[in-house]
């Protein structure tokens, strides 16, 4: 009688030889990996800027309404050229499908909502390779300012417990209107995660970020007459010294609304954000 042994070893040639490829194949594409992750963190560290970006394998589309109010209400995306528009909306789609935009308050959620909060993370996140911010699953719009679980009264937070980033729409809003008066609600809350994504996240754009950031803090401490004179220009708000958190996201709206004003008057903290972003694009 045959064993179970024995039927192993009188395998089929062919099986035998089909099992023998798939294990090196996968062998050499698990070394493959490993090495390419090893030379893109070089690459990374020696140019501050991934290898290549994701390829857009299925490119996602905006519908006819969600391209005209991109096309009509969102500066940034108007900057960019042609190629950079396929890009920016395919992100903006991608962003879309893969959060939960949720009302608060008997808020109902409109396509102008998702298109605008979308391309503000998409903005921040454009020259990242790892765009989709996954410590985010869900958006939460209240009409107004809202009261938190805290009891305070707030016009937008950055909950990574929640994984969500949550605003009032009228103050989202009112960060557009004046566009450069370096208050800015959605850059400012998209910052928080992408900060806390930096350090939580070991990809490419996370280290990259991260990197960048050590570097400017690196810079400030041991600059005190740049740090006095970043003070006393009033350039950053008040708010911006509160935490290192606080002043990464004011760092990001000052970079994004008033990009010509942030380089005049310090070119060094211009550069190291830039270099964060990875933020090559028309103004920039």
């Amino acid at each position: 009688m045959s064993t179970p042994l024995t039927i192993a070893i009188e395998m089929h040639p062919t099986t035998r030889l089909v099992l023998i490829i798939i294990f090196f194949v996968g062998m050499a594409w698990i070394v493959l990996s490993r090495f390419y992750i090893y030379f893109e963190q070089l690459y990374a560290e020696k140019y501050n800027r991934p290898f290549f970006y994701s390829p857009i394998v299925f490119r996602k589309k905006l519908s006819k309404s969600q391209r005209h109010i991109l096309r009509n209400h969102y500066s940034f995306y108007k900057k960019l050229n042609l190629k950079e528009k396929r890009i920016f909306r395919h992100r903006v789609a991608t962003f879309i499908d893969s959060k939960d935009f949720v009302g608060r308050e008997g808020l109902t959620v409109t396509d102008e909502m998702k298109v605008l909060i979308a391309a503000t993370a998409t903005t921040l996140t454009f020259g990242f390779k790892h765009y989709i911010l996954d410590i985010i699953d869900a958006i939460l719009i209240y009409p107004t300012k809202y009261i938190n679980k805290s009891g305070v009264l707030h016009k937008g937070e950055f909950n990574p417990k929640m994984g969500a980033i949550v605003i009032s729409w009228e103050d989202f809003k009112f960060g557009y209107e004046i566009g450069n008066d370096n208050l800015n609600l959605g850059i400012h809350e998209f910052g928080h995660a992408i900060h806390f994504n930096s350090f939580r996240n070991e990809d490419i754009s996370a280290v990259i970020f991260s990197n960048g950031l050590k570097e400017l803090k690196r810079y400030l401490r041991d600059n005190e007459p740049i740090r006095q004179k970043l003070i006393a220009s009033h350039y950053f708000r008040t708010y911006a010294y509160t935490n290192e958190f606080e002043f990464t996201a004011v760092l990001l709206e000052c970079f994004i609304e008033t990009p010509r004003d942030f380089k005049a008057q310090f070119p060094k903290l211009y550069e190291y954000t830039k270099q964060m972003l990875n933020f090559n694009f028309a103004g920039y």
